[in-house]
């Protein structure tokens, strides 16, 4: 079979098509020829050319999947004029920004001794506080969590409308769909990429359309596929983390864009940010886009331990609060999705380059884990590295990691990007313990600058998440545990409603406009699509750990319900609704047989994924 694998020459090849590659991508094309078109980097595989760079997306758009986001913009903005960027559709400049408590109204949610007693000050000093519909409006932002000079964007129409701009100058060639399995190796040196293998059946045997994944060689690979992409992963899983470094802190951001009703007072730029409810440990944001249009989502982190957590039906609950429902009542969904956030930030950071390969955006932990910002600070690491390349080319050197650390490594070490990610290496270390010694943490970092943390310690998932028993034994009997357990598997389905409905969270009212059920959000937020021909790319290492699991988190934590109980314990995968965000890589509670670092679920490279129409 190898004899049939076909082998292309490029002189860049790059993995993934987001913000990050989205900067390097842009600054790189600008320096391939000059104003008249004459070539100024030339190839070494095309002699009398222009450096050639292909660019492999796994995605069926670039523009896939869905996130809104409120960003500073300091790189981005460095990159193109203020004209250029108000022609980026659902992009605003960030008019009016809010951070909110939110009560529990409805009683239900687990709230520590430190909370219930925080609740009790704001109740007896509501009267005196900006209070209203179980909320209070902090009077003042710290100033690291400000974005008041910032702008709010869409990550796939930003993708979008960048991908259209480099594909309009002839000079780069971003290709969608076409998933990259791993990156090829000569000894310890990276020379390009294999495609993933066609034709084949479910578990990656060959069938009678079988078609090799081509081998592109280049004498640079650009790694920008995310926190959970393939290439990054096997280039962890070789050459291991720098010494001190970990990447056990996530989290799943699940969000709809949603069409406000007439009557909404929120304006365009409007910034929500809220923390609180429906857990203390989930965090909430709603971002106004033009046309009445928002963003409105949650995020769930590694370190809410319950073991049947549904970002979902938390969503729902986060949107029907009182205070944020008064602004969302009559929307309508216009799409939904969920990606997966490595929340490490700096102290997840893998090795930055080695010879012939680079590493950028998020998953080279480039994110700012104390101002909850990644999308700049990505396109900030593509930028210094097509800096870094254009200084390589022009003086003939080669893409050696001696090299790549003298010019990338050095430019992003002197950046303003590394000098923030310093100040906020260990502000969320508390969140580890409890909420509040988080929330603590938190500004305790921003304010003294990284100078005074709250300590805490970061656990592998295996470590932490307790059973179903111990999370839910003080509210459910563990005899009615066990019959709930029981129904939820003969009728095959997740833990997590049934518990939540014993626990005491009412049923949501579905409207058939923004308050639909999970399955119904798969199909009026986005079109899931998987071509026929791949192999799964989530994949159970040992089926033996997964039959003896009590947890199953993977079930209860997907976006998409794509896992779900299967005969003799075994968690059932279906592509077809598989939206890609990855939350069972670092979702499962068991770890994998010999690594503890990683755990017994593994994500591949696939294709396809949720298409929204509006994003």
């Amino acid at each position: 079979m190898s004899d049939l694998r076909s082998t292309m020459d490029a002189d860049i090849v790059c993995v993934g098509f987001g913000p990050a590659m989205g900067g390097f991508l842009t600054t790189l094309s600008r320096a391939l020829v000059d104003a008249e078109g004459n070539t100024v980097l030339e190839s070494r595989v095309m002699p009398g050319m222009p450096l050639q760079v292909l660019c492999y997306e796994r995605a069926d758009d670039i523009s896939f999947g869905i996130s809104g986001v409120v960003t500073k913009a300091r790189s981005i903005r460095a990159s193109f004029s203020a004209e250029q960027l108000a022609g980026v559709p659902m992009a605003t400049p960030v008019t009016h920004e809010e951070v909110l408590y939110l009560q529990d109204p409805i009683g239900a949610s687990r709230r520590s001794t430190g909370v219930r007693a925080l609740d009790a000050v704001v109740d007896a000093l509501k009267a005196a506080l900006p209070w209203s519909d179980h909320a209070v409006q902090l009077p003042w932002i710290p100033p690291f969590l400000q974005k008041y000079d910032g702008m709010v964007f869409s990550i796939g129409q930003l993708n979008q409308w960048v991908g259209q701009q480099l594909m309009g100058t002839g000079l780069v060639q971003v290709w969608s769909g076409m998933p990259v399995s791993e990156p090829l190796f000569d000894g310890d040196a990276v020379i390009g990429v294999r495609l993933v293998d066609q034709g084949v059946d479910r578990h990656g045997a060959p069938g009678g359309t079988y078609m090799p994944g081509m081998d592109v060689h280049a004498a640079l690979t650009v790694v920008g596929d995310g926190p959970v992409g393939p290439v990054g992963q096997k280039l962890n899983q070789r050459f291991g983390l720098p010494e001190g470094h970990h990447q056990q802190e996530w989290a799943i951001g699940m969000k709809a864009v949603v069409e406000l009703a007439p009557d909404c007072g929120l304006e365009p730029g409007a910034v929500l940010h809220t923390f609180g409810y429906p857990e203390p440990e989930i965090f909430g944001f709603l971002y106004v886009h033009p046309d009445r249009m928002a963003s409105a989502g949650i995020f769930i982190p590694s370190w809410f331990d319950n073991p049947a957590r549904t970002a979902y039906r938390y969503l729902q609950h986060w949107m029907t609060h009182p205070r944020l429902w008064k602004h969302l009542k009559g929307s309508t969904m216009r799409s939904w999705g969920a990606r997966t956030l490595q929340e490490s930030g700096r102290r997840g950071e893998p090795h930055l380059v080695g010879d012939g390969y680079a590493r950028i955006g998020e998953g080279s932990g480039s994110t700012n884990v104390l101002t909850g910002s990644g999308v700049d600070e990505a396109w900030a690491t593509g930028v210094q590295l097509a800096d870094a390349v254009i200084e390589l080319a022009k003086a003939g050197k080669p893409f050696t990691k001696a090299n790549l650390n003298a010019t990338y490594v050095t430019r992003r070490r002197a950046s303003w990007g590394e000098q923030e990610s310093k100040v906020a290496a260990k502000a969320r270390d508390g969140f580890n313990e409890s909420f509040l010694r988080g929330l603590i943490g938190m500004g305790v970092t921003g304010m003294t600058r990284g100078l005074v943390n709250m300590p805490g310690r970061v656990r592998r998932a295996h470590e932490r998440f307790p059973s179903i028993e111990q999370y839910f034994g003080d509210r459910i009997p563990l005899a009615e545990i066990r019959e709930i357990r029981r129904q939820c598997q003969a009728a095959g389905t997740p833990l997590h409603d049934a518990l939540m409905d014993r626990s005491g969270w009412p049923k949501i009212d579905f409207d058939g406009a923004l308050l639909v059920s999970h399955q119904d959000a798969l199909l009026m937020g986005g079109k899931v699509k998987a071509a026929a021909g791949f192999a799964d790319h989530v994949t159970f290492l040992d089926t033996g750990t997964c039959a003896g699991c009590g947890e199953q988190v993977c079930i209860d934590g997907c976006s998409g319900q794509a896992i779900m109980p299967g005969p003799d314990g075994i968690p059932q995968f279906d592509r077809e609704k598989c939206i890609h965000c990855g939350v069972c890589l670092w979702n499962c509670s068991k770890p994998h047989a010999t690594d503890p670092e990683r755990t017994n679920v593994g994500f591949a490279a696939g294709s396809g994924g949720l298409h929204s129409p509006i994003n």
